[in-house]
């Protein structure tokens, strides 16, 4: 599940899009951050996405990616045009291909790769889809097949594009928009695949055009409800509308935050999700926010804050650039074992630490995180104009002080006493989760 939202420059504070996205995974599902730099292919080459083998083309774009570790694409990420991608699980009437073929992320990083703007990404995909249509498992421990949603910005335009196995429709953003894991689109829209409302009709979904609704038409209603999108969806098309015109990075960061009401509990409930979601005890709830990216699109230089680490209420988000040398910014790639050496999971023992008694114990941080961010963003801002050697250390200065707060967070709420008990459900789902990842008692 994930969730992901868009404002134009005509919605936000500086003029300039702002783009977000929540990546919700399995808890052990480690995130990656990933650097890629432009690059020349000889004519014939090819490339191995997750599954299968697509032609290369002559030029692939530098990109920045945030994906599951063991899939070729990724859940979102920017290249370095200022097209920025984010996709969502979308569940539908077409039968879904379980052999592998193109999985939505796979068609999110192919489009990144080979696209200066938001329109030529949508014709990539739409284009692949067309050709290779979308398939195979996208789940890491459970197997998990689902189509695909988009959301695509750059710094003039934004598009939301819906698919239901090889059909699709698309609409042009005009101000603001969210999209989550149900088709949005309904009886209007401005792109379309050719035979979508004959497809529809063909298998008895409809009658004809007039009574065609994209969204009643292909959707799976029974997954689509249970994955809680609609409910997600209003939160946060509420939430952007609320500060129209008036929208900040720090806004978008609220908004990837937000667990509807407060104070907040993961460990209350079997089913239900919010935007920043959690994993509860239950199979309903069973995944996190394993990593969530805002990024700040300008004509000339694109300022991206990413996590890196699960739960966006318990985590940092840091200042990166394309064009940038990262070095070992991003640190070791993590897979699904804890790995101290590792981003995702040096902060994983810190949220886990967290799950204890997160109404008492996430308030011990949380400002002090506020306060990081509020020193990050508008010296990020600022230094879009410097060199990109002036850019790269910062944002390692952001990404070493962000660790170090951390670390000093951990030992805090390892040594606090849990006020209260998460129940005995929460905690077995918890235990079970930490021995499949190898963490121990004095890893969490």
């Amino acid at each position: 599940m994930c969730d992901t939202i868009v404002a134009l420059g005509n919605a936000t504070a500086d003029g300039i899009p702002l783009f977000g996205k929540n990546s919700d995974r399995e808890p052990n599902e480690a995130h990656h951050l990933l650097r890629v730099p432009r690059a020349q292919h000889p004519a014939g080459s090819t490339v191995t996405c997750t599954y299968i083998t697509v032609p290369q083309v002559r030029t692939t774009y530098e990109v920045l990616l945030a994906k599951p570790f063991w899939i070729w694409g990724a859940e979102m990420g920017a290249n370095e045009h200022g097209v920025a991608i984010g996709n969502e699980a979308v569940f539908t009437r077409v039968p879904y291909e379980k052999k592998g073929g193109l999985l939505g992320m796979d068609l999110l990083r192919l489009a990144l790769e080979r696209s200066r703007t938001a329109r030529e990404a949508l014709d990539v995909i739409t284009s692949l889809l067309a050709e290779y249509g979308q398939g195979g498992n996208a789940g890491f421990r459970h197997k998990f097949y689902y189509h695909n949603s988009f959301l695509i910005a750059d710094p003039r335009d934004a598009w939301v594009l819906e698919t239901a196995g090889r059909q699709w429709a698309a609409q042009q953003v005009k101000d603001v928009r969210a999209i989550s894991n149900g088709l949005t689109i309904g009886d209007t829209w401005d792109l379309a695949s050719d035979d979508l409302v004959t497809f529809a009709a063909e298998h008895g979904w409809c009658k004809g055009r007039d009574d065609f609704h994209f969204a009643n038409c292909y959707s799976d209603t029974l997954y689509t409800r249970l994955s809680a999108c609609h409910h997600r969806r209003q939160s946060t098309e509420q939430a952007l509308r609320a500060r129209l015109g008036a929208l900040t990075v720090q806004d978008f960061f609220a908004i990837l935050r937000d667990h509807g009401k407060e104070p907040y509990n993961p460990a209350a409930g079997l089913t239900g999700a919010e935007v920043c979601m959690h994993a509860g005890a239950g199979p309903v709830r069973g995944n996190q926010t394993v990593g969530s990216m805002v990024s700040s699109l300008a004509p000339d230089v694109q300022t991206h804050f990413v996590t890196g680490t699960a739960a966006p209420c318990t985590s940092v988000f840091k200042p990166v650039w394309l064009g940038v040398e990262l070095g070992d910014l991003f640190g070791p790639v993590p897979d699904g074992s804890y790995d101290e050496a590792t981003l995702f999971w040096r902060h994983e023992a810190l949220h886990r630490a967290t799950l204890r008694d997160y109404p008492a114990l996430a308030p011990l941080y949380q400002t002090q995180r506020d306060a990081l961010e509020q020193q990050f963003v508008p010296g990020a801002l600022a230094f879009r104009h410097t060199a990109p050697e002036d850019r790269a250390a910062y944002a390692s200065r952001c990404f070493a002080e962000a660790q170090a707060a951390e670390a000093r967070w951990r030992a805090e709420v390892e040594s606090a006493p849990a006020s209260g008990s998460p129940g005995l459900l929460y905690r077995r789902a918890w235990r079970a989760r930490n021995r499949a990842a190898g963490i121990t008692e004095n890893s969490s």
